[in-house]
């Protein structure tokens, strides 16, 4: 795939998917600590959402990097629009600006999980 087909596909899989985690691994099987960090947040909050295994294809893992313009790996989308990577998913999820932003979305997770 070129360049362009990956950033049309990750276009298309974030506008079709409420939340998206780009990440090392699954869900079930994250394969570095950061992208597990991230997957542990979601699931604590009881959040249904699309990973994508980066390690099955260097297009995307190369590709989502672009897209973003982020070097890094776990990238989070919450209804098409790019949150940040583990650190940035942690310090909101602790602030409690993680939850603010599934409300404001409109994005459905464990109310009775508010704070870490």
């Amino acid at each position: 795939m070129s360049q362009q087909e990956v950033h049309d596909w990750i276009r298309k899989l974030i506008a079709t998917n409420d939340v998206v985690l780009f990440m090392k691994g699954s869900q079930q099987f994250p394969q570095c600590g950061f992208s597990g960090q991230v997957a542990q947040i979601l699931g604590y909050l009881g959040v249904k959402y699309k990973d994508v295994n980066v390690l099955d294809d260097m297009a995307v893992r190369d590709g989502v990097k672009s897209f973003t313009n982020w070097p890094t790996i776990p990238q989070l989308y919450v209804k098409g629009e790019f949150v940040g990577g583990c650190d940035i998913v942690r310090e909101m999820f602790q602030a409690g600006e993680l939850q603010q932003l599934f409300d404001q979305k409109g994005v459905a997770y464990d109310k009775s999980r508010m704070t870490a």
